[in-house]
């Protein structure tokens, strides 16, 4: 009788199967090795058995002695040596050729089924074949179980024909048998549906490990990639986690976790905040939020958002407090460019609205001037176009913030671009040319290639030439273009001889709507620096103080085949 191939009615066989071969082999070990350890303590209650019965006065059978010590020696070697075990397994012990079956279960059968037929009636040896029944059941398949169960009971019934031959009274004998033998279907049926339901309980269990492991590897995923600072603290005021976010923020490092928030002068702000969270939460407030500062290295200071939530106290758990911190720095940042992309989206649909009645306008005015060529009204005619053509200038550059516009980044000859852009300036604002001139050109002899919008570079350089013409000191050469590579990319640097730039100043150089100047947009600087962002370059401001010169750098990128 084999049963190999019998998986789904199996006792603990089935756990091999969809908890995988390392978890399936580590429960059978497991079971086995206990099952092995009670033989050998069965081996040994046996033979303390037959010295007790010797000690009392009634002296077992030679026969019987011999048995249950060779047993006794058999089950302990099997549970003390792992050479005798290995290859055991799940799948092994579901086949009744196989030798771990005949050494763990088969050899049980063979010799309690000759110590129930040699005992004479005063030792019941049959109930030592629920041992047997019982390994068979759990580690067996369920046919195998019942089989194993049917020999135990063809062993009773043996022993009880073999007290009929001998001549003596069999009919209690064979009452026992009958009786003990339907007991061991019934162990073998109860214990293989337990362990069964068992190994499916442990893999459903295993399962839902794993989806909880997975899911704490992804919310700590989440948690540390989150620019929000996480900290959880307990009632006592130990850091419980910490993310690098939160880290950052206060000052900690990964080996403080654990530590008392009370530890650390710099953190009493926090503290504070949290005995005053938990005194709300006791209050029946829902979490609040707190406003502090912590002390940095230096004398400098961070302000923090805190916004401070509870965990649900459970029985048996504890509540824990959960502290989102975030930099008010970034808060207000973070304020400010919404409001700057909102200001734009309104900005940009005002532009659109204004172009046609400012060309209107521009056209009447051209045709109105016509007409009143060489009278005292064409003064008014020209105050009416310059006005229309700073309007035109504006509408352009709120234009250029409007979102959704896509920018044509391309390969461009920078040296090109600027020369021209630079010969078209100075002509349009009539700067003289020559030795002495106010502007001084510096490019390279060579063509020079890099990647950005040939029109949009011109238009940062005249927003930079306009800005510099109107700062810098009226001294030949005070105004400087230089081009220049560096590194991998190109540096495009306009200077300008003059004061310095007022560190009040300087902090708002490139923000929108900032200008020194009462007829200015305050657009111009924050153009280049987004037309130069959106171009993958970069724009920055260095006072060079040797020289008395303000720099403006456009750092572009070089084409790859370069």
């Amino acid at each position: 009788m084999s049963a190999t191939g019998a998986l789904p009615e199996a006792g603990w066989f089935v756990e091999s199967t969809p908890a995988g071969p390392a978890q399936g082999s580590a429960s059978f070990d497991r079971l086995y090795r206990a099952f092995l350890t009670a033989r050998a303590a069965l081996g040994v209650a046996l033979v303390a058995a037959q010295w007790i019965a010797a000690a009392l006065g009634t002296s077992p059978a030679p026969s019987t002695l011999r048995l249950s010590l060779s047993y006794a020696v058999a089950a302990a070697a099997l549970w003390w040596l792992p050479q005798l075990r290995r290859g055991a397994s799940a799948r092994s012990l579901a086949s009744i050729r196989s030798v771990h079956w005949w050494s763990a279960i088969g050899l049980d059968l063979v010799l309690f089924g000759v110590l129930h037929a040699l005992d004479g009636g005063g030792v019941n040896y049959g109930s030592l074949f629920v041992m047997p029944v019982l390994m068979s059941a759990v580690l067996c398949p369920r046919l195998l179980a019942l089989a194993t169960a049917a020999m135990a009971a063809l062993g009773l019934l043996a022993g009880a024909g073999w007290t009929l031959v001998s001549g003596a009274d069999a009919g209690l004998r064979t009452t026992q048998a009958g009786l003990v033998g339907g007991g061991l279907f019934a162990v073998s049926l109860l214990a293989g549906e337990l362990s069964s339901r068992l190994a499916r309980e442990e893999l459903a269990a295993r399962g839902s490990l794993a989806l909880a492991r997975q899911q704490e590897l992804l919310n700590r995923l989440v948690i540390d990639e989150m620019q929000e600072g996480v900290l959880v603290v307990d009632r006592r005021g130990r850091v419980r986690a910490m993310n690098p976010a939160a880290q950052t923020l206060i000052g900690a490092s990964a080996g403080e976790f654990g530590w008392q928030l009370r530890g650390r002068p710099d953190w009493l702000p926090l503290v504070q905040a949290l005995e005053s969270a938990y005194a709300s939460s006791r209050a029946g407030a829902a979490g609040r939020e707190h406003d502090v500062t912590l002390p940095l290295d230096g004398g400098a200071s961070r302000s923090l958002r805190l916004r401070l939530r509870f965990t649900r106290q459970r029985e048996g758990s504890e509540e824990l407090c959960v502290l989102f911190l975030e930099d008010n720095r970034e808060l207000l940042a973070r304020t400010r460019q919404e409001k700057l992309a909102a200001m734009g989206r309104v900005s940009a649909g005002i532009a659109h609205e204004i172009r046609n009645p400012l060309a209107a306008i521009a056209q009447a005015n051209a045709l109105l001037a016509e007409d009143l060529s060489g009278t005292r009204a064409e003064q008014l005619t020209q105050m009416v176009a310059s006005n229309v053509q700073r309007l035109k200038r504006l509408v352009d550059d709120v234009s250029e913030l409007a979102p959704g516009v896509k920018l044509d980044t391309q390969v461009i000859d920078v040296g090109a671009v600027v020369h021209e852009a630079c010969n078209d300036w100075v002509y349009v604002n009539n700067i003289a040319p020559g030795e002495h001139s106010r502007v001084r050109l510096q490019l390279p002899a060579g063509p020079m290639q890099a990647l950005f919008d040939a029109e949009h570079l011109r238009r940062i350089l005249v927003n930079l030439l306009d800005n510099a013409h109107r700062h810098a000191d009226p001294v030949p050469e005070a105004l400087r273009v230089e081009l220049a590579r560096e590194g991998v990319g190109v540096r495009l640097v306009v200077g300008s001889v003059g004061p310095a730039v007022p560190p009040e100043i300087e902090r708002h150089l490139f923000e929108p709507f900032f200008s020194t100047r009462s007829r200015g947009s305050g657009l111009g600087l924050y153009i280049c620096r987004e037309l130069c962002e959106q171009h993958g370059a970069l724009i920055d401001y260095r006072r060079v103080a040797d020289a008395g010169v303000n720099e403006f750098s456009v750092h572009m990128r070089a084409p790859e085949s370069e």
